[in-house]
């Protein structure tokens, strides 16, 4: 599965859980055990209910402390937290009751912010107090935002731009700036956008959850080819604030990859035009030297004929996607033709190797391709052609199949 998260609102730990459950509701359960669990913290308890901002419906997560057998108000001020060392949060996190997988996933998330924090503080990530995210309620959001991390096992999360929002925030360190200084920096060589809507869109939770999941990387120099995708399922979850003008919530949507083709996807360039002032011997020897190019896939030849009813050569040339300049130079030099066309398609191709075997002293080329119904052989021709006699030709030919056939399936056991 893969999951894409569009942050229509922004992200937070309690919109990142009550979109994932929108869209798995089934992980409630696991949910509710994992924040239940973290009784060394503080005696936490979650609800996930639904939601509507009178034009949208999803689900909204909140995290409660039981006092005296009672809920207690999950809309605490923030002021009203203590300061959490990382240190002791990461030592009561490895002694907790999580399973492994989920302890690590929020050990990791929790480290993220440390070196956030440290950064923006100058200190180093050990000796940071965390004052907002070392809360009750995020870590109940961190853990179980871990827990459907690993429940879900998706094995791609992409994420639309995330919103920088504006205006100022108070923290227990004063009055901010939007983004919080944590929070840009975690958000360090992501994708952002402004969209003019003020307020925090983006927490420091949020962002480090964003960033466990999609880590920045180097852009691609070639582009990919386009994956099909089923659209599977879809989430919503709306967050505590109400915004100007845009719905505070985050959308996850989640795919399931088609099944793959036999062969292998690739994209390449196809090359044409045609050539009526070449003879037909340089023509055929021009495009030889074509076929024999590193970057050429394959080369085809018609008869068409041109203005006048003139009789002329139509070539298509099919090329390695990222090698059209060195293909198109080659044309150029080794035809006539004083312009071409060329434009990028799909293709699919099976896949194949090459086996050399010995038959009767002579070493024979075997094109040797996995087709769904079994490995089928096709020996060269030019290593067969120097033999005199049809039969003797057609014999060396069956004789070297056989043998790449019976290597090839050796290889495959």
């Amino acid at each position: 599965m893969e999951i894409h998260l569009d942050m229509v609102g922004g992200i937070a730990g309690d919109m990142f859980i009550a979109a994932m459950l929108d869209a798995f509701p089934h992980l409630e359960g696991q949910v509710a055990r994992a924040v239940a669990s973290l009784r060394e913290f503080a005696p936490l308890g979650c609800s996930l209910h639904p939601h509507s901002d009178g034009v949208l419906r999803g689900k909204a997560f909140q995290v409660h402390l039981w006092k005296d057998g009672s809920k207690a108000l999950s809309s605490m001020r923030r002021d009203t937290h203590p300061h959490t060392s990382w240190e002791s949060i990461r030592s009561r996190l490895e002694q907790s009751d999580l399973a492994k997988q989920v302890r690590q996933r929020a050990i990791d998330i929790f480290g993220l912010l440390a070196v956030a924090e440290g950064f923006v503080h100058g200190i180093d990530p050990a000796s940071v107090e965390f004052h907002e995210v070392g809360a009750w309620d995020s870590l109940a959001d961190i853990v179980g935002a871990s827990v459907l991390i690993e429940a879900v096992g998706a094995v791609r999360w992409t994420t639309s731009a995330a919103p920088l929002g504006s205006g100022r925030v108070k923290t227990a360190h004063g009055v901010l700036s939007i983004p919080a200084p944590a929070t840009a920096h975690l958000l360090l060589g992501m994708a952002t956008i402004d969209d003019g809507v003020a307020g925090e869109r983006v927490t420091p939770t949020g962002a480090a959850i964003l960033r466990h999941l999609c880590p920045p990387s180097p852009p691609r120099t070639a582009a990919a080819a386009p994956n099909p995708r089923n659209l599977v399922g879809t989430g919503t979850g709306f967050g505590q604030r109400t915004l100007s003008g845009i719905s505070n919530h985050l959308r996850v949507l989640c795919f399931e990859a088609n099944p793959e083709p036999t062969g292998e996807h690739r994209l390449m360039h196809v090359l044409e035009f045609e050539v009526d002032d070449q003879s037909g011997e340089e023509l055929a020897a021009g495009l030889e030297r074509l076929r024999a190019h590193p970057a050429v896939l394959d080369v085809t030849q018609a008869s068409v004929l041109g203005k006048k009813c003139r009789l002329m050569a139509h070539v298509q040339v099919l090329v390695r996607y990222a090698r059209l300049n060195d293909v198109v130079e080659a044309c150029f030099k080794e035809t006539t033709t004083i312009g071409l066309r060329h434009r990028t398609v799909e293709g699919i191709g099976l896949k194949r190797s090459i086996q050399e075997v010995t038959i009767d002293g002579h070493r024979l080329r075997v094109k040797v391709v996995q087709r769904p119904g079994g490995l089928t052989a096709k020996a060269e021709c030019d290593d067969v052609l120097p033999h005199a006699g049809q039969a003797v030709r057609r014999s060396l030919r069956a004789r070297a199949e056989a043998a790449a056939l019976r290597e090839a399936l050796a290889t495959h056991a």
